[in-house]
């Protein structure tokens, strides 16, 4: 980040408990990425998350995605809290939601997502059963710029984890959760420095 830039400030989406919430709010306090938490928003109340957030000192808010209908207006209302507390990036950490162009377009290039699998092998849900299914020798996890189809922007990081004999779905997807602990505050450090430049679909550093 050049001398005297402001920090960006980084929003965090999640629909549940938050652990790769808590993992980059971690990496942005310990100054592994040089980015401050401007909010953290639930499309579910009583998602756990939220108190993780606050426990850290961070704003939170709720826009149930049940109450505020329809998708777009949803989007509309979680955009006005982003823009209300100031944000630059929005990380998508367990939300379980597909972002329409309202909110893509608004953060074009700054929405990022992190997947249980090495894109573009197995996107979508239960990533790690389906690993398992195929029969693979390695899955892992990636990082990637959201764009307007399912897990299929730019690429910006990805971690590799071994499947070994006797995985279940449950214990494969715990070890892809320690990488995804490790790289997603890693790839917010890439973004948050602007040092990321997209060439179609590359991800180039400057």
């Amino acid at each position: 980040m050049p001398e005297g830039a402001r920090r960006p400030r980084v929003g965090i989406l999640i629909s549940g408990r938050g652990s790769n919430m808590a993992a980059l709010l971690d990496a942005m306090r310990d100054g592994r990425v040089e980015a401050d938490p401007s909010v953290v928003i639930a499309n579910v109340p009583g998602a756990a998350g939220l108190a993780r957030a606050a426990a850290a000192g961070v704003p939170t808010a709720v826009v149930d995605h049940r109450a505020v209908t329809p998708r777009e207006a949803h989007e509309r209302a979680m955009i006005e809290v982003l823009e209300r507390h100031g944000t630059d990036i929005v990380c998508l950490a367990g939300f379980m939601r597909r972002l329409t162009p309202l909110l893509i377009g608004r953060y074009r290039g700054r929405v990022l997502n992190i997947h249980p699998a090495l894109l573009p092998a197995f996107p979508g849900l239960d990533a790690q059963r389906a690993a398992l299914d195929h029969g693979v020798k390695i899955t892992g996890c990636t990082v990637h710029i959201v764009d307007e189809l399912v897990d299929h922007g730019p690429i910006v990081l990805q971690a590799a984890v071994p499947v070994l004999e006797g995985d279940t779905a449950e214990s494969l997807s715990g070890r892809i959760l320690e990488q995804e602990h490790l790289l997603y505050p890693r790839a917010l450090a890439l973004v948050a420095s602007g040092r990321i430049v997209l060439d179609g679909r590359r991800v180039r550093l400057a």
